[in-house]
């Protein structure tokens, strides 16, 4: 059974998140609509720091000027191998100088770059809450890129009731997309078929900035998606979408996802759904006040896709190697693992790592991160990984 701490805080956290629900529910914020917010007032955030600190350089990027939507990218220090031709000393106290990464003088396939497997994140919080650059978030993306010596892309998507499906999950697509065409710039301006100004590309729909951090060290052939509770289902659907684009994705391949404790339902309840229906941290009638509020009036359903992966309409053996995180004393558990077992049964790599006396959020929630449990869990999703962002590991991209 879990801690008696922990027992105790997820009684506080149902009792605080329940009303937060219920304002929502009573008062969305209808003046953020067109826009959207990707965060909400109370939630505590780590400013970016684009030196290497404790390993790991950040930086935002605003990548949309019609929505709120935003990237917080995670370089790990593992760059600075042979980085000699990028005007960054790697002897130099690395607290004190920012990294620059991508110089247009020296191309994009400079020998002294090392590219690195990019993992796109996505946050959870039912939809409605939760940010990419929390303070929770942000040290859990700072393991990842540690652990698995990947280029971490956190996706700060809009947040409901202000804006409702599918505005996360459009959002989670155009991260995606520009992804690849931050590759496409940089190849571009390699080949000189577009005028490079200060930097600066110019194309039909206005001015955009080669990304420094990309442009040099991803490897967007080596890329993974990862989510954690309504994370996962962002996640989950975003590989859909690329498994449908394939090439026109290009240079993006898709090599794995991982799916920690998604944030599933049903209409027809399963066995721990009714077994741990008033389970910690989130309990059905909650995720279903969640839902509500995700999801439009006239769509509200608790089978559709967006909710019950059950109910995808894509050739499941197209998907690529999922692994899926589950948490002993989490409602939703038996619907993830029961989308495994699908994806299973078409010859998908997709194992299930279920982890004992664990709630749900249990490695990505604030104040578990530091227990031996939640780095654990990166530890144990990043052997996995690299599996599939190994030079090796590209044979199983679909």
């Amino acid at each position: 059974m879990p801690s008696v701490s922990v027992k105790l805080y997820s009684l506080i956290y149902k009792f605080i998140l329940n009303r937060q629900l219920q304002t929502l529910t009573q008062n969305p914020n209808t003046n953020n609509k067109q826009f959207g917010i990707v965060s909400r007032a109370d939630e505590s955030v780590t400013p970016a720091n684009p030196s290497f600190h404790d390993g790991v350089a950040t930086k935002d990027i605003h990548i949309d000027p019609l929505t709120s939507l935003s990237l917080r990218i995670f370089l790990p220090e593992s760059v600075l191998t042979g980085s000699k031709a990028l005007n960054f000393n790697p002897n130099q106290n690395h607290g004190d100088g920012v990294y620059g990464g991508y110089s247009p003088e020296l191309g994009v396939n400079n020998n002294n770059t090392r590219k690195l497997p990019v993992v796109l994140q996505f946050h959870g919080g039912g939809f409605v809450m939760g940010s990419g650059v929390s303070v929770a978030n942000d040290l859990f993306c700072r393991r990842v890129a540690k652990a698995c010596d990947a280029i971490v892309v956190a996706v700060g998507y809009r947040l409901a009731p202000e804006s409702k499906f599918p505005a996360a999950f459009e959002d989670a697509l155009e991260a995606l997309n520009w992804l690849a065409k931050q590759s496409n710039l940089a190849q571009c301006r390699l080949s000189g078929r577009v005028g490079l100004r200060r930097r600066l590309i110019v194309d039909g729909f206005g001015s955009e900035m080669i990304e420094p951090w990309i442009a040099a060290h991803a490897d967007l052939s080596r890329c993974v998606l990862l989510g954690s509770s309504s994370g996962a289902n962002i996640a989950n659907y975003v590989t859909q979408k690329a498994v449908e684009a394939g090439n026109r994705l290009d240079p993006i391949r898709v090599v794995g996802q991982v799916l920690m404790y998604p944030f599933v339902i049903g209409n027809t309840p399963t066995k721990s759904e009714i077994k741990l229906a008033n389970s910690y941290l989130y309990d059905r009638s909650m995720a279903v006040l969640a839902w509500k509020l995700f999801l439009p009036n006239d769509q509200f359903n608790l089978d559709h896709p967006a909710a019950n992966p059950l109910m995808a309409k894509i050739p499941l053996r197209q998907m690529p190697p999922t692994l899926t995180v589950v948490a002993e004393h989490d409602f939703m558990r038996d619907r993830a693992i029961a989308y495994s077992q699908e994806l299973r049964k078409v010859n998908v790599d997709a194992p299930v790592y279920d982890y004992k006396d664990a709630i749900h959020e249990f490695a990505t929630f604030e104040m578990f991160l530091k227990t031996p449990k939640a780095q654990a869990c990166v530890e144990d999703i990043a052997i996995w990984v690299k599996k599939y962002i190994s030079v090796r590991g590209l044979e199983f991209s679909y």
